[in-house]
């Protein structure tokens, strides 16, 4: 019977994840087959890919990405649209834009007078547009389990940056610790990165 529950288990750790997935792919498919008014399974992601990228080709071309720009300053004109596109947009820019947010994970002190750490990722090094110290920088910690997290403005000597690979770490934060991949994912080492600090006073507790 032991022999029974082992297998069992061992069979759901490679079957569960294999078929959440295939049915959140399909799921995702058939919402975009739902799109397009023909009944040809897969046309409607395969369009929404094919344009998607298409767009993106054209906006290399300066003519394009003035028209982009326009209607950008058209949108960030507007009260409540200007609030949902800017935040959307700087949220993707974060992960697939030039200018990418979580590429530099740190691990926080949350306390010091105790050993306890956060690991987590700068936003933002300069905060002196908010009126907020030179010496405090934004950090971003994701929930474990959840596509969620917090923002907390630390002293820039609390924050130790790491050697390691931003996906591994995200995935290392969000999996609960559990996933903790091999390339590069090594918490710990130091990494050499511009942060400001002040020797001038003691750190305050």
């Amino acid at each position: 019977m032991k022999k029974f529950v082992t297998y069992f288990f061992q069979g759901l750790l490679y079957t569960a994840p294999l078929a959440i997935t295939v049915y959140v792919v399909i799921i995702g498919v058939q919402f975009m087959d739902h799109l397009i008014p023909f009944d040809i399974p897969g046309l409607g992601i395969a369009v929404l890919l094919a344009g998607v990228t298409l767009i993106g080709y054209l906006t290399s071309s300066y003519i394009v990405e003035s028209l982009f720009d326009a209607l950008e300053r058209l949108l960030n004109r507007t009260p409540l649209i200007k609030l949902i596109y800017s935040s959307i947009r700087d949220l993707l820019s974060a992960f697939v834009g030039k200018e990418k947010r979580f590429d530099q994970p740190v691990l926080v002190r949350i306390s010091a007078d105790a050993e306890l750490m956060k690991l987590g990722f700068i936003t933002q090094k300069d905060l002196s547009r908010l009126g907020i110290d030179e010496n405090l920088v934004a950090v971003y910690l994701p929930h474990s389990y959840a596509f969620s997290g917090n923002l907390f403005i630390v002293s820039a000597d609390r924050v130790k940056p790491l050697d390691a690979n931003p996906a591994e770490v995200m995935k290392f934060i969000v999996s609960g610790g559990v996933s903790l991949g091999s390339e590069n994912a090594h918490p710990g080492n130091e990494k050499n990165a511009e942060l400001p600090s002040d020797t001038s006073k003691p750190k305050n507790a």
